[in-house]
């Protein structure tokens, strides 16, 4: 009995130990845990950490803005470039069409210059085997005025009303005429007062040349001398001072009104002036008319240039033409 007591004793002993070192072991552990959280050496670096994972999402943030940003600079490039090409589709075609179109067109004026060569050699035959090879005509009349004339001198109204309605047609007049004149042998251009454009050349006759037309047209847009409505004193001037019996001159008169008295004065003194050879007058004295004063009821001073150059240019081999608008034709 005192066997089975005394082992009892001692493992009874034995546990309480463990007992006490298990507990011992648990309070040991507990303290470093505790220590371990409490320690601001183990704390700093994980809070370094947060501060350096915020900048590293600062970044990423702004890097995300950037390639935003760029992405929408890289679809409004894309749309542009889209429409730039579509642009230069259309362009394109519309480079193809006028080139067809210009094509077409030199083909239908090469036909069309072909057959006028073959109408005016036929035209040619038949007039030689109807009139014989041998005809003359007595004047070159173009549009029923007369151009056989060797010398031109235009007298032009430079009046108000003539410059700031007129001019752009007194323009045109002036090609139209010198191009029914391939070339002449003397030029000469005064205003209705006797004033000329190219006072050195006063009283002299100006060289005939492609040069001398194109300065002529170019001066006429600055060349505004004084004027009293009035193409007598122009006219007059010019037959006093280039009449010739050896030469054929025209003069072509430019005007829209007449400020004068009498018509039939004017007339006879013209008639002394140009004098006849063999049953026509030497200078011949054609006139256009332009309507400057024909916007509604026309003025008397418009009805009486046309009366006086329609007798001059009747008297003295010429013709009158009465322009019915002054735009461009």
């Amino acid at each position: 009995m005192r066997g089975r007591s005394g082992r009892r004793e001692l493992q009874e002993a034995s546990i309480s130990f463990l007992d006490v070192i298990s507990c011992g072991f648990g309070a040991i552990v507990l303290l470093l845990i505790i220590a371990r959280i409490g320690d601001p050496e183990a704390v700093e670096p994980i809070s370094a950490l947060d501060g350096d994972v915020k900048i590293m999402q600062k970044m990423l943030f702004e890097l995300r803005s950037d390639s935003a940003e760029r992405q929408r600079d890289i679809d409004n490039g894309a749309q542009r470039l889209a429409a730039d090409r579509v642009r230069l589709l259309q362009l394109s075609e519309r480079l193809a069409t006028a080139k067809r179109q210009l094509s077409a067109e030199k083909s239908d004026a090469s036909k069309e210059s072909a057959q006028l060569q073959l109408a005016l050699q036929m035209l040619t035959e038949e007039m030689d085997r109807l009139l014989g090879q041998n005809f003359q005509r007595r004047n070159q009349v173009i549009g029923g005025i007369p151009v056989d004339s060797e010398y031109i001198i235009f007298v032009v109204d430079t009046s108000g009303s003539m410059y700031a309605a007129a001019w752009e047609r007194v323009k045109q007049e002036m090609v139209n005429i010198l191009d029914i004149y391939p070339e002449v042998k003397g030029l000469q251009i005064m205003n209705d007062m006797g004033n000329y454009m190219y006072p050195n050349y006063r009283g002299q006759w100006m060289q005939d040349s492609p040069a001398s037309r194109k300065d002529i047209v170019s001066r006429l847009d600055r060349w505004q001398p004084f004027s009293n409505s009035s193409p007598v004193e122009g006219i007059q001037q010019a037959i006093r001072t280039f009449y010739d019996p050896n030469k054929k001159i025209s003069v072509y008169v430019f005007g829209d009104d007449f400020s004068g008295n009498s018509i039939r004065r004017v007339a006879e003194t013209v008639a002394k002036l140009n004098k006849a050879k063999g049953g026509e007058r030497l200078v011949r004295i054609h006139a256009i008319g332009f309507p400057v004063h024909y916007q509604g009821t026309p003025s008397r001073s418009a009805i009486r240039f046309a009366a006086l150059m329609r007798e001059l240019s009747y008297q003295n081999g010429g013709t009158f033409v009465g322009l019915n608008s002054l735009t461009r034709e």
